[in-house]
């Protein structure tokens, strides 16, 4: 069985940081690509950051040079980390975390604010 649970968003301000954690129990998570996906409001999911089991990463441009994708495997968890720099109201959204070349079903997210 795999759950995905996300944690760490809240309200910060422009220019602010956070950083959000993922706890993804399955054993099939410390072979698998994983990824954070950014859900605006009203808006489609997308990903926004991804890490190979082998810990290359890729970022899309909205995100590159600001946020930073982690991850520890232990046995059967894959502990997966996103450290966000300087946010953007625009990053303002709920936040998950998911196998890249196949989701599994979605956790609750994270809410992130980025407001003054």
């Amino acid at each position: 069985q795999v759950q995905l649970v996300e944690s760490g968003g809240g309200l910060v301000q422009p220019g602010g940081s956070l950083r959000l954690s993922c706890k993804a129990s399955g054993s099939i998570y410390s072979l698998e690509t994983m990824g954070w996906y950014h859900q605006a409001p009203g808006n489609q999911r997308e990903l926004v950051a991804s890490i190979t089991a082998s810990g290359w990463t890729s970022y899309a441009d909205s995100v590159l040079g600001r946020f930073t994708i982690a991850r520890d495997n232990a046995e059967n968890t894959a502990n997966l980390y996103l450290q966000m720099n300087n946010l953007k109201p625009e990053d303002t959204g709920v936040y998950y975390c998911n196998r890249v070349t196949i989701n599994d079903p979605w956790g609750q997210g994270t809410q992130v604010t980025v407001s003054s």
